[in-house]
């Protein structure tokens, strides 16, 4: 019985892997002021010149704070006065006007203002704020508008495998594994062996104090493989955004709008009939009033319910990258007050503090996005007392 659950499980993890990859590239367009940052800065961030001013430290966090197409761990100047990023780059995947186009990130040579141009086998690409554009033709170069906009260039349909994309993959397949272990784990006994052990335990904690009191005895069991699913994958990326690779998945709105989507879909699809009477036609209440309240009632189970998952997440986790960046950079800005000894003990103590909660932070926002989706099903699924 367990193993046949945990199976379904490990086909919920595949599925939801698959709908999540085709918006994780999906990224909201930059604010005029991000833009000023990116053209004002964009010797620092994208050429990684010396950063020393707060308006290029915040354009800088920006900066790593997005999705991008290469992993980026330092950066140097040599002896002759050239810039190195050490790294790694990642595959990128592109429709344009010709067809599929498929290369490596390093092409572009860590430039992200437009200034450097790709030829791919005939189609003219440049990278410009994190997104991937197309020249147009009889163009060489990237010509730019007064707010740093391509103005001779079309974004193409990009499905590239991103930072967030590789963490997405990377998660599943970790996920993937520990499961099927488990899973094989308990065809052998009852009681799980290695690393099974230590998942045991976590997938109980959700059965007895998530599903079990907010769905129901009765029906908690069917909605086990989601929010098991929901609650191992934002936890262990929320613990690889506190790694030095950079991930900032769950920091991603298109990916944290993807997780409430599903929870939505889940239990709209999921309601009993109670439910949807009670939503559409409350009784007990006058007949005039009826057709408000189910306006009321069905705002807030599509666009309200929802809204807080993904808002929730999405701000909790961001402002957590940003408040660890902006206190490494403490070593910066301070540095004229205490000297380059005391801003740097006092970045390194105050970024320890907040890296230990921000390991808590991952586990809370982990378990107060299962916890909801299992409250908002429950709410969907509930058998109403009729006297």
């Amino acid at each position: 019985m367990i193993a046949q659950q945990i199976k379904k499980y490990l086909l919920t993890i595949i599925f939801s892997l698959v709908s999540i990859l085709m918006f994780s590239n999906v990224e909201v367009d930059k604010n005029p002021a991000q833009h000023e940052g990116h053209n004002g800065h964009q010797d620092q961030t994208s050429h990684g010149g010396e950063i020393n001013t707060k308006e290029g430290i915040n354009a800088y966090i920006r900066h790593h704070l997005a999705d991008s197409h290469d992993f980026t761990l330092y950066s140097y100047t040599n002896d002759i006065g050239e810039r190195k990023h050490v790294g790694f780059s990642l595959p990128v995947i592109v429709w344009t006007s010709k067809g599929l186009r498929v290369f490596m990130s390093s092409e572009f040579h860590h430039n992200d203002d437009g200034t450097h141009v790709v030829d791919a086998n005939g189609v003219k690409l440049a990278q410009l704020h994190g997104k991937i554009y197309e020249l147009n033709v009889g163009e060489s170069d990237v010509v730019l508008d007064k707010d740093h906009h391509a103005i001779n260039a079309h974004k193409v349909f990009d499905l590239s495998i991103t930072k967030s994309v590789f963490g997405i993959l990377l998660t599943g397949l970790l996920m993937v594994l520990a499961f099927a272990g488990l899973a094989k784990g308990y065809k052998k006994g009852a009681i799980p062996t290695g690393f099974g052990r230590v998942l045991e335990p976590l997938v109980i904690y959700v059965r007895d104090e998530i599903a079990r009191p907010n769905i129901g005895e009765k029906k908690y069991a069917k909605f086990m493989p989601y929010l098991l699913t929901v609650f191992f994958f934002i936890w262990i990326l929320n613990l690889l955004g506190l790694t030095p690779l950079g991930f900032n998945v769950t920091g991603n709105i298109a990916v944290t709008v993807c997780l409430a989507l599903f929870t939505m879909i889940t239990y709209m699809f999921s309601g009993s009939k109670d439910f949807w009477k009670h939503t559409l036609w409350m009784p007990g209440v006058p007949v005039i009033l009826k057709p408000v309240l189910a306006v009321i009632e069905l705002v807030g189970f599509v666009l309200i319910k929802p809204f807080s998952l993904l808002v929730r997440l999405f701000a909790n986790i961001t402002a957590g990258h940003f408040v660890v960046m902006s206190l490494i950079a403490l070593m910066i800005t301070l540095k004229a007050q205490f000297g380059a000894v005391g801003s740097t003990g006092i970045s390194l103590l105050l970024t320890l503090f907040i890296s230990v909660i921000e390991i808590l932070v991952a586990f809370l926002q982990a378990f107060i996005f299962t916890m909801l989706s299992a409250l908002f099903i429950g709410m969907a699924v509930e058998e109403h007392d009729h006297h």
